[in-house]
């Protein structure tokens, strides 16, 4: 079926005047085209759109049933340069974003916030996963981008693009009650107790992991590693059941759970890093908007 726009057009407008005369001024053609053009699509569709004498035209029930599909198909039609236009400027389509969980607590949720106000017709897929999960789903064209803590191994520098979003210290996650967090300034690793460490696995997040270990071997302490967890929600959960403790970076602090207190460390502390990585031979306009919107930010 070889149906166009055109005999949609001049269909919907006949039906709106029913008269031929009228409908072809509107259009700015003659009547005969007019005619054969209606005549066209009632043999195209196999059924009279109108009933037609000497004193009126009126539209057929097939004609009725046509007018408000015609009507539509015009406007979805008309509104395609537009669509268009948006999904090329990257202003609409479908992004994809994976995040590790410390990115929750941080730059995300604001991040998100503005995103969506200013790009409202981008639907947002979101994803939590660690940083190695991420490399490889970016590497499958999986996801478009991911919040990740860096470094990604050294083989995908050539292959994803990087940008730096956050750094932050590290702070102190213990059970509350402990002697060593009397009063309200920063606490000393040494004045607490040998509680073992809950820690990421050195896999998942290998610079946040190496970190933390550094700033304990920085106070000549050697610690115990009591459980490891992928997620940090679950590390905090884990501390405020009294397995342990954590240092965690700074951000985690808006994750507020019974039974647990955070403190700043006496001891200087690296800086954790979190960052944006993605492909870059992703050509998604999407994509491109949203690195330029980060760039922004």
């Amino acid at each position: 079926m070889n149906l166009e726009l055109r005999q949609l057009r001049h269909f919907v407008t006949v039906a709106e005047e029913l008269h031929f005369g009228r409908a072809a001024e509107r259009l700015h053609m003659t009547q005969p085209p007019l005619s054969q053009s209606i005549a066209g699509l009632e043999e195209l569709l196999g059924a009279p759109l109108f009933l037609r004498n000497r004193r009126q035209v009126a539209l057929t029930a097939a004609g009725s049933a046509l007018l408000p599909e015609a009507r539509r198909i015009l406007l979805e039609a008309g509104a395609l340069p537009e669509l268009v236009r948006r999904v090329a400027a990257g202003e609409a389509g479908r992004l994809t974003l994976a995040f590790v969980s410390t990115a929750d607590y941080s730059v995300l949720p604001s991040i998100l916030q503005r995103y969506r106000a200013a790009f409202p017709e981008v639907r947002l897929v979101l994803r939590e996963a660690t940083s190695d999960v991420q490399a490889e789903e970016l590497l499958q064209g999986r996801v478009d981008a991911g919040f990740v803590i860096p470094p990604l191994p050294g083989a995908l520098d050539t292959t994803l693009g990087y940008r730096k979003v956050l750094a932050e210290p590290l702070i102190l996650c213990a059970p509350a009650g402990l002697d060593a967090l009397r009063g309200k300034g920063p606490v000393r690793l040494r004045d607490l107790p040998p509680l073992p460490l809950v820690i990421f696995p050195r896999a998942a997040a290998p610079a946040l992991h190496d970190a933390i270990l550094a700033t304990f071997r920085a106070a000549g302490i050697t610690p115990v590693i009591g459980q490891e967890a992928l997620q940090m929600q679950t590390i905090v959960s884990l501390v405020s059941g009294g397995m342990g403790l954590a240092l965690v970076p700074q951000s985690v602090s808006n994750l507020m759970r019974a039974g647990v207190e955070y403190r700043a460390l006496h001891e200087p502390t690296p800086l954790t890093e979190l960052g944006l990585a993605w492909r870059r031979d992703n050509a998604s306009p999407v994509l491109r908007s949203f690195l330029d919107f980060i760039e922004r930010e």
